[in-house]
């Protein structure tokens, strides 16, 4: 939900990247900090072990504007993908005002692909939140590799609802920036509109 903070003239917004372990979640979120004017962010938080992967979460301030007079503030999370760690992502789905699904894009992840989507739904649910009722957006990540499903078959996959959705590289940036501004302005929208969840 998001916060409004009437003396600071604040709204801050959450957006989760969700998705399989390992699929690019803390790359986006990396490379969204790296290429960020250090005015405009936050320190970056991140939780990782020793192999980088996502323990709890990582964690960006993004500053994005004003809207009539208050200053709009963005705060990225990752959740781990590894399935262990399946209450912290419930935890980091609290308050959430966005999401958007990482998926990565190689044949042998689809299984993994859709148990996370499946996982996702479930944990959003037990939450009071309905995936098809929040901003969303899904990225096909690692499209630059050579055993990766047709777009076609990722969307029949992982998205028959038909959201935005992105192609992406995220270590060279492609589709990072696209994928964060589909999400932050579906969330401003509904922001607008009076919604939130």
């Amino acid at each position: 939900m998001s916060f409004i903070n009437y003396s600071s003239r604040e709204i801050n917004c959450k957006i989760v990247y969700y998705g399989p372990g390992l699929g690019g979640k803390t790359t986006n979120i990396q490379y969204i900090y790296d290429k960020t004017n250090p005015e405009a962010k936050g320190k970056m938080i991140s939780l990782a072990t020793e192999t980088e992967r996502t323990l709890f979460f990582d964690f960006l301030p993004l500053a994005l504007g004003t809207i009539r007079g208050f200053k709009t503030r963005f705060h990225l999370y990752t959740v781990p993908g590894q399935v262990f760690y399946d209450a912290s992502r419930k935890l980091i789905l609290k308050g959430v005002d966005g999401v958007v699904f990482v998926a990565d894009s190689q044949l042998e992840r689809m299984d993994a692909n859709m148990e996370s989507v499946e996982n996702l739904k479930e944990n959003l649910m037990e939450q009071g939140y309905d995936l098809a009722k929040i901003p969303y957006v899904v990225q096909f990540n690692k499209r630059d590799l050579d055993n990766v499903a047709t777009v076609e078959e990722l969307q029949k996959a992982l998205n028959p609802m038909q959201v935005p959705w992105f192609e992406a590289v995220a270590p060279g940036g492609s589709g990072v920036f696209e994928t964060l501004k589909a999400v932050a302005k579906q969330v401003l929208m509904q922001l607008k509109n009076g919604g939130g969840n």
